[in-house]
């Protein structure tokens, strides 16, 4: 069976979740800091490796929290990351009720992180 449109699912998210982190990235070389944007480009190319190294058609026995665990991961830092580089939440707009918006992100993991390729598919 092609299970074409969960690979693209798989890779799609998160790509979206992380294009943000290269755009950042492209902003901040273009103001000069470029440690900053180096960063960044470094932590994407890093999700990028991970997206498809921990792909579940290539661990199709393992289940999906084990394999989302890395890559949110990696998302929650390069978030606290940019929050660091910009030197605080105030200066970026946020507040401490911002963080609530971690919550909505996690709903994949809960939903679908018993799950796992070959029982599921």
């Amino acid at each position: 069976m092609n299970r074409k449109g969960e690979k693209i699912g798989w890779i799609g998210g998160w790509l979206g979740g992380f294009i943000w982190l290269i755009l950042l990235s492209a902003v901040w070389i273009v103001q000069g800091k470029i440690s900053n944007g180096m960063m960044g480009i470094i932590l994407f190319i890093f999700a990028v490796s991970l997206i498809f190294m921990l792909a579940p058609w290539k661990h199709p026995n393992t289940k999906y929290w084990k394999l989302m665990l890395p890559i949110y991961s990696l998302f929650f830092i390069s978030v606290a990351l940019a929050i660091y580089l910009y030197d605080e939440l105030k200066n970026v707009g946020l507040t401490w009720m911002s963080l609530l918006w971690i919550i909505p992100c996690l709903i994949p993991f809960v939903t679908a992180g018993n799950r796992k390729w070959n029982i599921d598919g």
